[in-house]
C-alpha cells in the first residue's frame, strides 16, 4: 500500500507523514522535494501555481508512487493534492493500492502555524489560494489537525 497525506500548506503533512512512515516502517517522500525549481521560485514570489505548472510535478509523483508499488514497496508521501484531478493523476496507475489521508484544519489554525514556520518556500499569503483551490476528498481518512501528533497517528493507524 501507498499512503498519501494531503492538505493545505501548514496542515502538518510532512510531520505526520514522517511519523506514519516510521510507524509503518516504510519510505517517506515529501512531494515538495520534487517541484521543479521554476515552481519553487514562483511560489517564493507569492505567485500561485496553475495547473500547467503542476502537471510535470504531478506526473513525477505518479512515477514515484507507481514504481514503489510495482516493486512491492509501501510508502508514505506528503503532498497537498488539493484538487480531485491532481489526486487522480498521482494515483491513476494503482488507485486501489493508495490510501488518502486528509489533514483537515480551519484557516485560522493553519495561518497561525504558517506564521510561526521559517525556512519554507511557501509564503503564508498563498494560504488563501490553497483554501480556494481545495476540493475536500470523499474517499480519504479524514483527521482533524487540532489534535496532537501522537493522537493523529493513532487515529490514522486505527483506520488503516
Amino acid at each position: 500500500m501507498f499512503y498519501l497525506i494531503m492538505g493545505v500548506s501548514g496542515s502538518g503533512k510532512t510531520t505526520i507523514g514522517k511519523l506514519l512512515s516510521d510507524r509503518l516502517n516504510c519510505q517517506f517522500y515529501d512531494a515538495d522535494d520534487f517541484h521543479p525549481s521554476n515552481n519553487i521560485e514562483k511560489m517564493s514570489r507569492g505567485i500561485p501555481l496553475n495547473d500547467n505548472d503542476r502537471l510535470p510535478w504531478l506526473l513525477k509523483l505518479n512515477d514515484i508512487v507507481s514504481n514503489a508499488i510495482k516493486e512491492g514497496k509501501s510508502g508514505v508521501m506528503a503532498c497537498s493534492a488539493l484538487k480531485e484531478q491532481y489526486r487522480q493523476i498521482i494515483g491513476r496507475n494503482y488507485p486501489q493500492k493508495i490510501t488518502w489521508i486528509y489533514l483537515r484544519g480551519d484557516y485560522a489554525t493553519i495561518r497561525d502555524r504558517l506564521e510561526k514556520r521559517s525556512n519554507h518556500f511557501m509564503p503564508e499569503d498563498l494560504l488563501c489560494s490553497q483554501f480556494d483551490a481545495l476540493e475536500e476528498p470523499h474517499n480519504a481518512i479524514n483527521v482533524d489537525i487540532s489534535f496532537d501528533e501522537n493522537k493523529l497517528i493513532e487515529q490514522i493507524t486505527n483506520q488503516l
